[in-house]
């Protein structure tokens, strides 16, 4: 089982090539992750999260608490004025806005903590106590590129959604087992994409979902989306990670 609440001090840094969000050291230009092969939101996610520069759209993250959001490393790395939209379905419009006034990465794991400058009314997500064993089933939500090349197409407007499930580690290359989720591409061609980076994957039912994983990057080391299955940071082992550095 995987029940990683424990303090986690190591992990392999996030691949720059494949990565599924803000441009790392290697991304290919002007680009983030979304999701290929989904469909539109079933439902509306109060803990979703669109993390923006400008306006626009650059990253996912989940609302974990009122004021805190969690999201990948790798989409806050390049430093600058961040915002949030969150609980809406449309990253242009509806929800609730923050801005975003402290960020706290983990110091050798692709999961960062977003403080906002006020509390919000949306319903956070909780981190879940276990992520669970291969043949999980999960869901994976974002407004990644729904193309599969980097730079194909603009972020969709609507929230996309995927059932995915969780494989085993030896199904991707450069995986820490021990803090990372390995994810399947149901069908061989879909799977997250540039702009899903940071976003969540849940598991449970409607009404009852909890979190388990942040959208990482390619499992396959293949910056063409889809082509394999993806790394997800395993929230779970982060827990402790989360709670100390967000107040408890």
């Amino acid at each position: 089982m995987r029940k990683r609440s424990v303090l986690v001090s190591a992990i392999a840094a996030a691949g720059a090539l494949g990565a599924l969000g803000v441009p790392a050291v290697a991304q290919p230009d002007d680009v983030t992750p979304f999701i290929v092969g989904g469909h539109d939101a079933t439902e509306e996610y109060s803990f979703m999260v669109s993390l923006q520069q400008q306006g626009q759209h650059t990253c996912g993250g989940s609302l974990i608490k009122p004021d805190w959001v969690v999201t990948a490393a790798h989409c806050v790395q390049g430093g600058g004025d961040f915002t949030v939209r969150v609980g809406s379905n449309d990253h242009t419009s509806g929800g609730e806005e923050a801005s975003v006034t402290d960020v706290q990465t983990h110091p050798s794991g692709d999961i960062a903590v977003l403080q906002l400058d006020h509390a919000l009314q949306a319903t956070p997500i909780e981190i879940a106590s276990e992520s669970g064993d291969p043949g999980t089933a999960t869901r994976i939500i974002g407004w990644g590129q729904t193309c599969a090349e980097p730079g194909c197409g603009p972020a969709p407007q609507v929230l996309q959604e995927l059932d995915t499930q969780i494989v085993d580690d030896s199904s991707c290359t450069s995986i820490d087992g021990a803090t990372e989720i390995c994810t399947d591409n149901p069908g061989g061609d879909s799977g997250a994409c540039y702009g899903d980076s940071g976003g969540p994957q849940i598991k449970g039912t409607s009404g009852s979902w909890e979190l388990i994983g942040a959208t990482s990057r390619a499992g396959n080391d293949d910056s063409t989306c889809a082509t394999g299955p993806s790394i997800y940071t395993d929230v779970v082992a982060y827990a402790d990670w989360v709670n100390q550095t967000t107040g408890g």
